[in-house]
């Protein structure tokens, strides 16, 4: 039997190497599996904490983008829509600046101003946001309301939103405190009206009477890693007093609401002579903070939301230029795709005037024309890649023959 001084043992824990799982040798000793763990889990705590006590990115003001400047940025990715890329210009440098005050010596304190966006679906919102991503200095992070539940109720905490920033500031704390956070689908939290039901209303109101807090300006506890699937994790405080908020919402409908208030009518003969002078073919541009109410906001959420700006319904001249004119449009995004291939993809003009008249027939804004150059393109993209052509020209009677022949495949299937 062997001696027991002559078994190996763990330098860390004592314990011997048949009562492990397997022992690491070490130039003067061992260590255990169980104790590498651990030390492994106390090397990434010590290093979280690091990271978390880092101080925020120092901001200069000489270094940071003009109103104008975020604008003739954001002018190269979305067409149109100037007044919203006025609002949310002038939002995010104020927001900028706010965070610089603290160096100034007066008593004079800036408060945020939270921007609310409404537009119909594909007029650019998530776009605008996601474009605006790429200039900041700050973390920036788009989450969407429609999953958010009051809490013990099967979805997402409101508290999750702030997950998601701690997560791009790389859980640095003071870092995502002056963050900014982009809540899409704002108005599928809607209060339901007379709802007949007796179920509470967990992903209406009760959202939003949570988000009052976080748009405010208190301190939250955050779960690092989302709230159900690790109970048992080490909450973060997060101060969202510094964090700028803008949300984004369709409103699909509001403008009956609109119209109500301005005594309008949006279908019929009767007309008045006060109402004569209002645009009915964009009745999003009369949009104020009691159309919110009456749709159902709750009055403390609109309080909190100060900025409110609306996007244009796209004209046919706007779709026309969307289709090929920003850096990222739907048809440069094709050619490249090509290029890949060592293929020149080219269009007849005519094609461009087809698709934007079917995205004006079928109502969906911008995202209707993807889906109108998906379905023309799809057999060429299928079948030229393994062919030896060098070049490729798309023609208006092929594009007509694609659209016609992928609707009557629907008209069959249906």
């Amino acid at each position: 039997m062997a001696d027991s001084r002559t078994k190996k043992k763990c330098s860390f824990c004592g314990r011997s190497e048949n009562e492990v799982g397997f022992l690491i040798t070490g130039m003067n000793g061992y260590i255990c599996d169980s104790c590498a763990i651990q030390a492994y889990e106390i090397t990434q705590e010590a290093l979280g904490e690091g990271k978390k006590s880092a101080g925020a990115t120092k901001l200069n003001l000489k270094e940071l983008p003009k109103p104008v400047e975020i604008k003739n940025f954001l002018d190269q990715y979305v067409i149109g829509q100037d007044d919203a890329k006025r609002f949310l210009s002038v939002s995010v440098y104020n927001h900028y600046k706010r965070l610089l005050q603290k160096d100034s010596g007066d008593d004079v304190e800036i408060e945020k101003s939270n921007i609310i966006m409404v537009g119909s679906t594909g007029t650019g919102k998530t776009l605008l946001a996601r474009t605006i991503a790429k200039l900041l200095h700050v973390p920036f992070t788009i989450v969407d309301a429609t999953v958010l539940t009051e809490a013990g109720y099967v979805g997402e905490d409101i508290e999750s939103i702030l997950t998601r920033l701690l997560q791009v500031a790389d859980y640095n704390v003071p870092e995502a405190e002056q963050g900014i956070v982009f809540i899409d689908e704002i108005d599928k939290i809607a209060r339901k009206g007379d709802n007949p039901s007796i179920t509470r209303d967990v992903s209406g109101e009760g959202v939003q009477q949570g988000l009052l807090k976080l748009l405010e300006g208190s301190v939250v506890n955050v779960p690092p890693q989302g709230g159900r699937k690790h109970p048992d994790q080490k909450m973060i405080p997060v101060n969202t007093k510094n964090i700028l908020f803008i949300c984004g919402g369709a409103f699909d409908g509001i403008e009956k609401k609109i119209a109500q208030r301005l005594n309008t009518h949006v279908v019929g003969y009767t007309a008045s002579q006060k109402t004569a002078m209002v645009d009915k073919n964009n009745m999003m541009q009369y949009i104020a903070p009691q159309d919110l109410k009456s749709f159902g906001l709750i009055p403390e959420i609109i309080g909190r939301l100060p900025v409110l700006t609306y996007l244009n319904p796209l004209d046919r001249d706007a779709l026309r230029a969307i289709l090929t004119e920003p850096k990222n449009s739907i048809i440069k995004q094709y050619i490249k795709l090509f290029e890949m291939d060592n293929i020149r993809l080219t269009f007849q003009d005519s094609v461009f005037e087809y698709i934007v008249d079917k995205a004006v027939e079928y109502k969906l804004g911008a995202r209707g024309l993807r889906s109108i150059v998906e379905t023309i393109m799809m057999d060429v993209m299928f079948e030229i890649p393994s062919e030896s052509k060098k070049e490729y020209e798309v023609t208006l009677d092929y594009a007509k023959h694609q659209l016609e022949k992928a609707n009557m495949a629907r008209l069959q299937t249906a």
